[in-house]
């Protein structure tokens, strides 16, 4: 019987949420602008080829323990 109540809720409040967020980034009701660099599609394809370009370089594998807080190099048989 209160299930309906709590799920109603939560659809109402991330509704609103939506909502309120939509209007504060998106609309900008608080002025500002989008930065040229999130908007301007030749900045996004120079960074991602520099991006692309660098080597990517790995250590050994290693086996984390965070309980006790040791990492263990593995070593191959």
């Amino acid at each position: 019987m209160s299930g309906k109540y709590i799920i109603g809720s939560l659809v109402g409040s991330l509704g609103i949420a939506y909502v309120s967020d939509t209007i504060v980034s998106d609309k900008k009701i608080f002025g500002g602008t989008v930065c040229k660099t999130a908007t301007d599609k030749e900045w996004f394809q120079a960074t991602d080829a520099k991006f692309q370009a660098w080597p990517r370089v790995a250590g050994p594998p290693v086996i984390m323990n965070p309980i006790s807080r040791q990492n263990f190099i593995v070593k191959d048989p």
